[in-house]
């Protein structure tokens, strides 16, 4: 058989949706960014509250797995969340072996000195995400999928409706665990838990409902143009 032969194969009948594998890519990636992103609080002007700018990438996994539930159902949507831990532990485990591993004596000393620093509070930063990364992300599909009911498609406004409140009262609860475990004894994290509920709740009703809307038709085009 030839290697075009088994590509087509592959791709062909009982490989999953093109959708399916292109957000579940995007998603392992987001899972990973997430904490990079949160070693930098961001104001939230004009207040003096501030957000943790992993939100931003975590929004992404809120809108990938909501549109993930909405086309191929909640045990499919748990799955790429469960998976999801891989990429994650797997990142952190190559973060702690390179921390570990002597620098080349050339290295721009502040670069260095840098690297180290930001990366050395990586690990727990990305320790704490599993935790209320899997707590927040469950309980998002889960509520997105209750909220649909038995009837009807589940789109339109009613998917836009869904999708703000599940991600609204996941993402609340997701800052109150994350900053506790990632920022506690650090800093005063009172303003970050806030500055990040309000800006979570805020978010998942102004933009994260039109995102999965836009996710679920992005995916739509992708498993119409796998024929």
């Amino acid at each position: 058989m030839t290697q075009a032969a088994d590509t087509t194969r592959i791709a062909g009948a009982g490989s999953i949706p093109r959708s399916l594998f292109v957000f579940a890519l995007l998603y392992g990636g987001m899972t990973v960014l997430a904490g990079f992103l949160a070693a930098k609080q961001v104001r939230l002007w004009p207040t003096e509250l501030a957000v943790e700018a992993g939100i931003f990438a975590f929004l992404v996994l809120v809108v990938l797995s909501s549109a993930t539930a909405q086309l191929h159902g909640a045990k499919v949507a748990n799955r790429l969340v469960m998976w999801g831990f891989l990429p994650l532990a797997v990142s952190i485990m190559l973060i702690l072996l390179v921390l570990q591993l002597p620098a080349d004596p050339a290295m721009w000393p502040e670069g260095l000195a840098a690297f180290q620093l930001i990366h050395a509070t990586t690990p727990r930063i990305m320790a704490a995400g599993p935790v209320a990364y899997a707590v927040s992300l469950l309980l998002n599909i889960w509520l997105f999928s209750r909220l649909r009911g038995t009837g009807g498609s589940g789109g339109g406004v009613s998917l836009m409706i869904r999708g703000a409140i599940a991600s609204a009262l996941s993402q609340a609860l997701d800052s109150v665990i994350f900053i506790t475990l990632a920022f506690g004894g650090e800093r005063d994290i009172v303003p970050l838990i806030i500055g990040q509920a309000i800006a979570k709740v805020v978010l998942s009703m102004v933009l994260v409902p039109f995102l999965i809307v836009g996710a679920v038709a992005l995916a739509k085009r992708l498993d119409r143009s796998e024929g």
